[in-house]
């Protein structure tokens, strides 16, 4: 073999060498998949998210709208790399039982979370126990949200709990419940939701959650930020950020709610506008 075919010849098996590293060996890929239900609040958090992550931290960012069991399940399998709107240790404790051991926790988001079922303060019952017997003003009705969600789960449980045997749990969604409530409102007609705070809702109308005795809807909550194994490894600079993205009050989460809920309004642009407003709260996102 002459010199100069020599030369050629290691000239290309280095160029694939290094065509061939590993992606871990070289530049971070910064692309990500952050998974959520569109449940209010996680449709905030989620977006604003991926402002900070893309507009401070160069990444490229999915939101991928999924099912409850889908959100633990993509994470739990590596298919999606995070989710930040995990309620525990009540909401979603069945479900994340069965993946901790394939996830990471990466923090509290917020805490002085809860769940509920709420009126109008119109409406002068003050505990579920008192559903049972005024059933007829509310037409035999509880608005629940999405099947199989957490809330619901604990609904049926309260509906076991307090003997409600002239109401039923009607499922929907998150959209459907908060248009009913709007229209009752309109019309000062009776009606209980299932509910949950910090939630846009409470800053536009007079509610109050229903006492509950039994204690089946669960107390006081956090909501957490949730990744999958090896996200630290693989996108260190979006897991620091990750670990420190936390909310200062519960009603910081629920004015950007609320910003959503206006027409014409984007939740991408309103995470921006949030940040804009937040820089101080943006900067201990991304600094030590």
């Amino acid at each position: 073999m002459t010199r100069k075919i020599f030369i050629a010849a290691l000239t290309v098996l280095t160029l694939w060498a290094w065509c061939a590293q590993p992606a871990s060996a070289g530049k971070e890929k910064k692309t990500l998949q952050i998974v959520y239900v569109e449940w209010d609040c996680a449709t905030a958090s989620s977006n604003l998210a991926k402002a900070v992550l893309e507009d401070k931290l160069g990444y490229k960012v999915e939101l991928l709208p999924v099912t409850q069991p889908i959100l633990w399940t993509s994470l739990a399998s590596g298919d999606a790399d995070a989710m930040v709107t995990a309620w525990l240790p009540e909401t979603h404790a069945v479900m994340y039982a069965k993946v901790k051991n394939k996830v990471d926790m990466l923090g509290k988001l917020v805490g002085g979370a809860r769940l509920g079922w709420a009126v109008p303060d119109y409406v002068p019952l003050k505990s579920i126990d008192e559903l049972d017997a005024n059933a007829a003003k509310f037409k035999g009705r509880i608005v629940g949200i999405d099947p199989g969600s957490g809330l619901m789960q604990l609904s049926e449980k309260a509906m076991k709990d307090y003997g409600i045997k002239h109401m039923e749990l009607v499922e929907g969604s998150g959209t459907i419940m908060t248009s009913s409530l709007a229209d009752a409102i309109r019309k000062k007609e009776w009606i209980v939701v299932t509910a949950w705070s910090p939630h846009w809702m409470f800053g536009r109308w007079q509610l109050h959650y229903l006492d509950d005795p039994k204690g089946s809807l669960g107390k006081e909550e956090g909501i957490f930020k949730v990744g999958r194994k090896g996200l630290e490894k693989d996108h260190p600079a979006a897991w620091a950020f990750l670990t420190r993205f936390q909310y200062e009050d519960p009603a910081q989460l629920q004015q950007l709610m609320d910003w959503n809920q206006q027409k014409g309004t984007d939740p991408l642009q309103n995470a921006r506008r949030f940040m804009k407003e937040n820089p101080k709260l943006v900067d201990s996102w991304l600094n030590k």
